[in-house]
């Protein structure tokens, strides 16, 4: 299966990094709460966002190759909104979030930001992602425009960071399954954004 990793700048801007797989066979299953450890340590010691998430990368890809559970706990997609989400981990005070995402063929998200950085696993299907950045005027503070976007295949992994925007399309005929990983997501900095008003508001 051909990978791929992708790192979207605050900017909208979408770079192409070195995949870094993990290279040691394990010689016992790399568990959820194994990689949540290894994860709390780089949260830890690395404070910078960018660096971060090149450093998470690796521990996703393992946690992926070892833990064929992931591949089945999902939720079908809601019929009324397209989606679904199972929370894997969330834990109060703790700022990491783990969860499974499915869309439907054709359902497409609001533009928005996470606040937070994260990361996106596909599993399954094809997604596109649209980026955007800001350009604000004085009157238009919430305006925003294209800058590109990137079509996800099984197995690539895309990271954010904290002020990237963006919206999702799950394309093809078969509902995408993604691996959702962010960081604290009570921001009160996470919006969703209207092209047509230049608006925004709390997502």
């Amino acid at each position: 299966m051909a990978m791929q990793d992708w790192l979207v700048t605050n900017e909208g801007h979408c770079l192409k990094l070195e995949v870094v797989a993990p290279a040691e066979k394990l010689s016992r299953p790399y568990r959820l709460y194994r990689f949540l450890t290894d994860l709390e340590d780089i949260v830890e010691t690395v404070k910078d966002d960018h660096e971060r998430l090149k450093l998470i990368f690796p521990l996703v890809r393992r946690l992926l190759n070892s833990s064929e559970w992931l591949q089945m706990n999902f939720l079908p997609p809601d019929p009324a909104t397209g989606w679904s989400v199972l929370m894997l981990y969330d834990e109060p005070d703790f700022p990491i979030t783990a969860q499974t995402v499915v869309w439907a063929p054709g359902s497409i998200s609001p533009i928005h930001n996470h606040g937070t950085w994260g990361i996106v696993a596909l599993l399954n299907g094809q997604e596109k992602n649209t980026l955007w950045q800001r350009y604000p005027t004085a009157e238009l503070p919430d305006h925003i425009a294209e800058v590109g976007n990137i079509q996800l295949q099984p197995g690539d992994l895309i990271g954010f960071m904290p002020d990237a925007i963006h919206h999702v399309e799950a394309i093809g005929d078969d509902p995408t399954i993604s691996f959702n990983l962010y960081g604290e997501t009570n921001y009160p900095q996470r919006f969703e954004f209207d092209l047509t008003q230049s608006s925004a508001k709390n997502f």
